[in-house]
């Protein structure tokens, strides 16, 4: 998961991709990049860190230009965190080209073999983006004509890029002295979205991850980039488009509108924050119909992706709804934390419960959902050192089983709690007295509610089906091995690896 954005204005943009970002920040903490485009000359800054601290304003002043993307990293397979890796990515041939993507490519080491061997290209970091800047480039190349490099052969271009390359996909880039490039892969795995303004000077374009980047820079949604589709605004401002894609299928990933996306985005046609309330109504009705005797006093969301959908929930069947967790938000993201004892003390320093919200009740505690299962485990334990006399445990998402290979770290299937373990067991690990899962029936109906013609999605890390049909138990292994040789736990002992890794949460 990333965030990207791309802009053709008529003024300078380094003000408004720096702001975008910050709109962004949740899709991406380690690392941050803006590049600017002057005449035929890039202006460039990216480094390893948040938004606010790899931007200074000696930095702002020399980002010059009136177009340019930018782009906040969430490292995924492949990715390291070294500042290298940071995006947008820039090769000089042809003409000069940089990109930023959001996704993972499964293809990424055969398309770095082929780059190498028939493109004659070198990929230098272990980044798929890097790879996938390259495909393009060389096809690219392939259909200019003199200096020449017209929509249509751009187009032609980026159904060469469709060809090569497996995965998800969503990318910006600029072309030196051409204009802004946009496209998704045939699926439409990560989201893309099209906005524009009017000035007295014409037409501005953005395109972003995210509507909510388009909103706060008053920008008119215009529509999301259909699957396998190309964007092309040349520098006046003028936008082409083409399907590039031979049999495009859409089927975004669900994730997003579990956890990943801003509530107040819409995206592929469809509201995240409505499809959170529903989430809390399907999971309300599963409720009643499985648990009928059970006696709830409160129900309580775990901050802060899951509060619509315990609001919802707490609402359908009529119990009181009350925030129980207070979260610090100047904690330090607890990844980097060397040890599990550390890793305790700051789960406990970023979330502090408020005690007469839990004692001596019986409280239905709600979180987005359960991927280790570490921190759910110790927010149990919290609720019940604050005096809580039952400790129920409702996921508004389904089991996660399966890693998530499309552009979000998640970890193996031996460190996911859920995989080989029965609901009951489950419970028994995060030391809940019940826990209730959300169908993932009701997840696909939540989420497809509001959009009904788009009824097909990424689910691939709750039932293990991976719409680009090449994911295999080996492609699976390899990304396993390639953890544990990063230095992640390996295979082994899920228990320990539950206590050595950190939750995606916190």
């Amino acid at each position: 998961m990333c965030g990207i954005i791309g802009v053709v204005a008529h003024t300078p943009v380094n003000q408004l991709l720096y702001d975008g970002l910050l709109v962004l920040q949740h899709r991406g903490q380690d690392a941050a990049g803006i590049v600017t485009a002057e005449g035929n000359e890039f202006h460039m800054h990216k480094s390893n860190g948040l938004v606010r601290d790899v931007f200074r304003t000696r930095d702002m002043r020399n980002l010059l230009g009136n177009s340019g993307i930018a782009h906040v990293r969430y490292p995924t397979a492949g990715n390291a965190s070294s500042s290298a890796e940071a995006q947008p990515f820039y090769v000089n041939s042809p003409f000069g080209i940089v990109l930023a993507h959001n996704g993972n490519l499964t293809n990424a080491e055969q398309l770095k073999q082929d780059l190498y061997r028939l493109d004659l290209r070198h990929v230098n970091t272990g980044s798929d983006s890097e790879a996938l800047l390259n495909v393009l480039a060389h096809e690219l190349a392939e259909q200019v004509e003199g200096q020449q490099l017209p929509p249509e052969r751009i187009f032609d271009a980026v159904a060469g890029v469709h060809r090569r390359v497996r995965g998800a996909y969503a990318v910006v880039a600029m072309i030196a002295g051409h204009g802004l490039l946009a496209f998704r892969d045939p699926f439409g795995i990560r989201p893309l979205i099209i906005g524009e303004r009017q000035t007295d000077q014409g037409m501005e374009y953005m395109l972003a991850s995210e509507s909510v980047a388009l909103d706060t820079l008053d920008f008119r949604v215009v529509r999301d980039v259909a699957p396998g589709e190309a964007v092309f605004v040349d520098l006046a401002g003028r936008l082409y488009s083409r399907q590039c894609a031979e049999s495009p299928r859409y089927s975004p990933c669900i994730f997003e509108y579990v956890y990943l996306a801003r509530p107040d985005s819409v995206m592929d046609g469809i509201s995240v924050y409505e499809t959170r309330l529903r989430m809390g109504q399907y999971l309300a009705d599963k409720i009643r119909r499985d648990w009928p005797d059970a006696t709830i006093d409160v129900v309580i969301p775990i901050p802060d992706t899951s509060r619509p959908s315990a609001m919802e929930l707490a609402n359908a069947l009529g119990l009181p709804f009350r925030e129980g967790f207070i979260k610090n938000r100047y904690i330090g993201r607890t990844f980097i934390m060397p040890g599990q004892a550390q890793r305790k003390k700051s789960v406990r320093q970023k979330l502090n419960a408020i005690g007469q919200e839990f004692r001596g009740k019986n409280v239905l505690l709600v979180d987005d959902s359960i991927v280790r299962g570490t921190t759910s485990r110790e927010i149990v334990q919290m609720a019940r050192d604050a005096g809580a006399h039952k400790v129920y445990f409702a996921s508004a998402a389904p089991p996660v089983r399966f890693p998530n290979v499309y552009g979000i770290d998640m970890p193996t299937r031996q460190e996911l709690l859920a995989t080989g373990r029965t609901d009951e067991e489950i419970a028994r690990e995060i030391g809940a007295d019940a826990l209730i899962y959300q169908d993932l029936s009701a997840l696909i109906e939540a989420v497809r509610h509001s959009r009904p013609v788009l009824s097909h999605f990424d689910t691939s890390c709750f039932n293990g089906e991976y719409v680009t049909g090449d994911v295999t138990a080996e492609y699976l292994d390899q990304i396993e091995a390639a953890r544990e040789h990063g230095g992640r736990p390996s295979s082994g002992n899920a228990t320990l690896q539950l206590d050595l890794n950190l939750s995606r949460k916190l």
